[in-house]
């Protein structure tokens, strides 16, 4: 059994949900060295999330990001957390409804997904600095 991790950091993006798949592959390229087994993409942050959907039509990312203001909206008067700003609590929520972490087969070298999937940065902060991930690869 093998074991790899590697934390980095992301560049800045914009409000959105990004394709960041070649940003993880790139930065663990001993995911080549495993014939079976699991990456693990963590993301360590509370307003900015990950998951994994369609890599192909950029208009899916729009629509997720359309989509899921409207279930979690600012500026609602219940909000107690509001000193960082009207895109804070949201963002912890959404975050939180998208999870902190995906985990990706891997199967001879590579990444076992399917053909039209992509991990995706989810930010849900209109001005956010880097993210930092930490990515976990085992397996023989």
């Amino acid at each position: 059994m093998q074991f790899f991790q590697k934390e980095i950091r992301l560049k800045p993006h914009s409000r959105g949900f990004h394709l960041i798949t070649n940003d993880i592959l790139n930065a663990i390229p001993e995911v080549q060295q495993i014939n079976v087994g699991l990456l693990q993409v963590f993301i360590k942050h509370t307003s900015a999330s990950l998951t994994i959907n369609e890599n192909a039509d950029p208009t899916v990312r729009q629509d997720f990001e359309s989509h899921i203001n409207k279930m979690v909206p600012e500026n609602q008067p219940y909000y107690r957390h509001t000193f960082e700003g009207a895109d804070d609590m949201p963002a912890h929520i959404k975050a939180s409804l998208m999870g902190a972490s995906v985990q990706i087969p891997i199967t001879n070298g590579a990444l076992n997904l399917g053909i039209w999937q992509g991990i995706y940065l989810c930010e849900h902060r209109d001005r956010a600095s880097g993210r930092t991930i930490i990515i976990s690869a085992f397996g023989n």
